[in-house]
């Protein structure tokens, strides 16, 4: 396999290959590494090569018959709960620099059992805390659309490595819209699924009162139904489950999904005007649905988005602060100075200050606004969104030095207005590269259904690709020649 024949397949394609024994797993992981090698000194998307760990990993699949569904598939996990065995698990923060994680998290594990190859870690913002990935401990990763452009966050670095073909999928997590905010900068597919969807085990069994869940970044429809296949369910002591998913995620691609009513929104929950980018976006992808027989109309959930702000605010604070002292504890002393940027000590000291009776009140108002979100899903199958209300940021417009939080946090949550609303619901929601500005970013497109409807939003979202496909669409750097030396490994 050439270098440029990987990248045109998706993991569900190379997965086939491999089947097929058209190419050997350590044949794909060689090509992964070599674009890794390539790319991402640019992109700085892998912040740690687990290239060994991938060879080996590899050269027992050469081995083996394909038992898993992505058998030999390369794949990235993310620096933030992606814990693998013997690898590095440092939340993206100086302070856990030294951490190595002694037993893969149950997710982790179906991803090995599905056949998933690790060839390494990718980039984040210190502890997931912002929707773009500019840290000080690994640095910023940049956009491969526009190298001076956020990758979003705080799924950034898997983004960047699936845009650029690096892997056909990454590992990311999702608690305030860290793989759909990412997938909507670089182009992607961004699936947050169900609340409990997947587990959190063995060491969580919620985070953030369960506004967190995981699940990976994709170019195709099909690879991401095809991973919560090889992922789904719960284990013994989860908090919550997930409604039963009856058959497979992947065969919901082969369904049309009939006629759907889906509103749209043009203006933020606040009623605020979106950049007139992300208003094109979303005009033209309900264009699109009408034209594909569904009955589209404006309409938005009745959400306080101040109270909601204020309510989503407090949950995000203390969880940061949570996760400060949980590290601490493990590592038997607390963040000495520098090790925590700026805004990292500001969002800690706030949570701290937060009493429970506070945290309480908080829960309530999300739970409420989950409340709207069925009400509203009764009417309507889908709401269709831009998945940020303005193109992605400049890198170096967030000071995460910056310890004033509501300097960072205010115009962040302005950026991102639409996506923490269903982590509070606990539905799914998918980002869709379906829109794209004059100066060449993608805009994703957003669509949420109610609480376990993964199957709908899949054939909803195979139905967009089928009729407005995005394969060909690849970033500037992606169609770049490369030189000898990456070339030769």
């Amino acid at each position: 396999m050439s270098f440029t024949e990987y990248a045109e397949f998706d993991a569900v394609g190379l997965a086939e290959l491999v089947r097929n024994k058209e190419v050997l797993p350590s044949e794909l992981t060689e090509e992964a590494i070599r674009r890794i090698e390539a790319f991402n000194p640019a992109v700085n998307a892998v912040v740690f090569k687990a290239y060994d760990l991938a060879r080996d990993m590899a050269a027992a699949q050469d081995l083996a018959t394909p038992s898993g569904p992505l058998h030999g598939v390369p794949f990235l996990l993310k620096d933030i709960l992606g814990d693998c065995q013997g690898l590095p698990s440092t939340l993206a923060s100086r302070m856990l620099c030294e951490r190595v994680m002694p037993q893969d998290c149950e997710l982790v594990s179906r991803f090995r059992q599905a056949g998933l190859v690790f060839v390494g870690k990718t980039n984040a913002p210190e502890f997931g805390i912002l929707p773009t990935t500019e840290g000080a401990f690994y640095g910023a990763a940049r956009n491969p659309w526009n190298l001076e452009y956020s990758t979003g966050g705080s799924s950034g670095g898997a983004a960047a490595a699936v845009a650029t073909g690096m892997v056909p999928a990454a590992h990311g997590n999702d608690g305030g819209g860290s793989i759909r905010i990412p997938a909507s900068c670089c182009g992607l597919v961004g699936l947050k699924p169900t609340r409990a969807r997947n587990s959190l085990a063995p060491d969580f069994g919620e985070l953030l009162s369960g506004l967190l869940d995981e699940h990976v970044l994709t170019r195709s429809v099909r690879d991401s139904a095809a991973i919560l296949d090889a992922t789904h369910g719960m284990v013994p002591g989860d908090p919550y489950r997930a409604p039963t998913m009856h058959g497979s995620f992947l065969q919901q691609l082969s369904i049309e999904p009939g006629r759907l009513r889906i509103a749209f929104s043009r203006v933020d929950p606040a009623g605020r005007p979106l950049h007139a980018d992300c208003v094109a976006a979303v005009e033209h992808t309900a264009k699109l649905l009408l034209s594909l027989g569904h009955e589209v109309e404006e309409a938005s959930p009745q959400i306080d988005q101040a109270s909601f702000v204020d309510a989503f605010s407090a949950l995000w604070f203390s969880g940061i602060a949570f996760a400060v002292e949980l590290m601490s504890l493990q590592l038997g002393r607390g963040p000495r100075p520098g090790e925590l940027e700026g805004f990292t000590q500001g969002v800690h000291q706030r949570g701290l200050g937060m009493s429970a009776v506070d945290y309480q009140m908080s829960e309530l108002v999300l739970q409420q606004a989950g409340r709207e979100m069925a009400r509203f899903h009764q009417t309507y199958d889908c709401w269709l969104t831009p998945t940020l209300a303005a193109p992605p940021l400049r890198n170096g417009v967030v000071d995460v030095q910056q310890s004033d939080v509501e300097k960072v946090y205010s115009p962040m949550l302005d950026y991102s207005p639409f996506t923490a609303i269903h982590n509070a619901s606990g539905q799914p929601a998918i980002s869709l590269p379906l829109h794209w500005n004059a100066e060449g970013l993608p805009i994703g497109l957003m669509l949420s259904a109610g609480v376990g409807e993964e199957a709908l939003l899949l054939r909803l979202a195979g139905q967009l690709e089928h009729a407005q496909p995005w394969k060909n669409r690849r970033p500037p750097l992606f169609l770049q020649p490369l030189s000898r030396e990456a070339l030769a490994g």
